[in-house]
């Protein structure tokens, strides 16, 4: 199971994303919020000023102007004037930089006027401060409980991780249902435990199916060898003692032929029965001495069928697998190129990790490429066999990794290249 797919790992994420998306919208919030309560403060406190200096004024006229550390007022005829950088401004409120960072009141009453001037800096440091502490403790409950969250989440979802590493590590040869079993001991949610039994019963159910099967085809086959046989060996004792060109011959040498037919599919099953098993060992096979004789056996099963075989060879070509699984797929390769070829050629090339059999037989359409891996698909097109070849091919290049490739052309011939992965050659003497 990749990590970055892993359902821990994704919850992770999502929670962080969440906490850096509520973290950006906590700090604009608190600052945007101290500027307007700064602005508004200020001048809340300028107006009050200018206010309660003018009922002073209209009491005893003359007061002067306020002067404290961080405010200062300026009248006409008190302290040196109304400075310069001043005299223009409209009444109402105005920010200047220099010298300092102020905020201006320009306060008018019966003609005359006041100017407050506030240094805004001291009160930034005091919103800023202030600020920064509700953020730090809103920040703080947030990421607790965003931590808290992700606890309890992946406590929730360990046990559905732990099942899919089980479910992952199953011997598929021989899987084990008792592995996906729960621990009581963490503690699982009622849907977490019928997921688990569930699929215990799958896995015990689909053990039992397949194992009834691959004994059924083991036993199966194990019978029919020797009564076909003794079929085989009837039919060619029988074909040499009846006259040449006799119909008796002709039907004991169809009997023969099916037989043989009948002997190669029932080993195939025996090979697919026990694909899975202990029993195949594996060695550097010759694929150039399989092809070489597969061609030989089709030249004595049609041997009046004009059709050329050919062997070219590149390479000697070696690869690693139990004999009677190389022996299966290119023997059905063959004899499918000779089966649907009625006068022609068929030619098998051995390359540096591939083996080619091209035919110039009647070749397949687009429906029948589509379905030509169904097992006893033929359309009444080939001469003898039963339909499986193909099947049997796919089964064991998928078992052993080996990639098949087709290319055909009704009318034109079938070209199949089957890839070996991990094989070696030699050069030929």
């Amino acid at each position: 199971m990749a990590l970055d797919r892993g359902l821990t790992r994704r919850l992770g994420r999502s929670l962080l994303l969440q906490a850096i998306y509520i973290s950006l919208a906590v700090l604009v919030g608190i600052f945007v919020a101290a500027r307007l309560v700064e602005n508004v403060l200020i001048e809340q406190a300028l107006l009050g000023e200018a206010e309660y200096y003018w009922s002073n004024e209209a009491a005893a006229p003359g007061a002067p102007p306020p002067d404290t550390s961080n405010m200062t007022g300026y009248r006409d005829g008190f302290q040196g004037g109304i400075p310069e950088r001043m005299r223009n401004l409209d009444p109402g409120f105005h920010r200047q930089k220099q010298p300092k960072e102020t905020l201006l009141l320009v306060s008018e009453n019966n003609g005359q006027r006041l100017y407050l001037e506030f240094e805004v800096d001291q009160v930034e440091e005091l919103v800023t401060l202030f600020g920064l502490i509700p953020l730090a403790l809103a920040l703080t409950v947030i990421y607790l409980s965003l931590f808290s969250a992700y606890r309890v989440s992946r406590q929730a979802v360990s046990p559905i991780v732990n099942l899919a590493q089980q479910v992952e590590q199953l011997d598929p040869a021989a899987p084990d249902a008792s592995l996906l079993a729960i621990d009581p001991a963490m503690d699982p949610d009622q849907e977490i435990l019928v997921l688990s039994e569930a699929l215990q019963d799958l896995i015990s159910k689909v053990s039992d199916f397949t194992e009834r099967e691959r004994r059924f085809t083991r036993d199966a086959s194990h019978e029919l060898r020797t009564p076909l046989t003794v079929i085989k060996m009837a039919a060619e004792r029988l074909i040499a003692t009846t006259e040449d060109n006799s119909k008796q011959q002709a039907m004991a040498e169809r009997i023969r032929s099916n037989s043989t037919d009948m002997i190669r599919l029932t080993e195939a099953f025996l090979l697919l029965a026990r694909e899975w098993e202990e029993g195949l060992d594996r060695d550097w096979v010759s694929v150039n001495e399989i092809a070489c004789l597969e061609l030989e056996r089709m030249q004595i099963i049609y041997p009046d069928a004009p059709i050329e075989s050919r062997l070219e060879e590149e390479c000697r070509l070696l690869v690693l697998a139990p004999i009677k699984v190389v022996e299966s797929v290119v023997g059905n390769l063959v004899r499918n190129a000779f089966a649907y070829t009625d006068a022609g050629s068929v030619t098998v090339r051995v390359g540096r990790n591939t083996v080619t059999i091209e035919d110039t037989g009647k070749g397949m359409d687009a429906e029948e490429t589509e379905q030509m891996y169904q097992a006893f698909f033929s359309k009444g097109r080939q001469r003898g066999g039963f339909g499986v070849g193909l099947t049997i091919v796919k089964r064991l290049t998928d078992r052993f990794n080996w990639q098949v490739s087709f290319e055909s052309e009704p009318g034109e011939g079938t070209q199949v290249t089957v890839c070996f992965p991990g094989s070696r050659y030699e050069h030929l003497s």
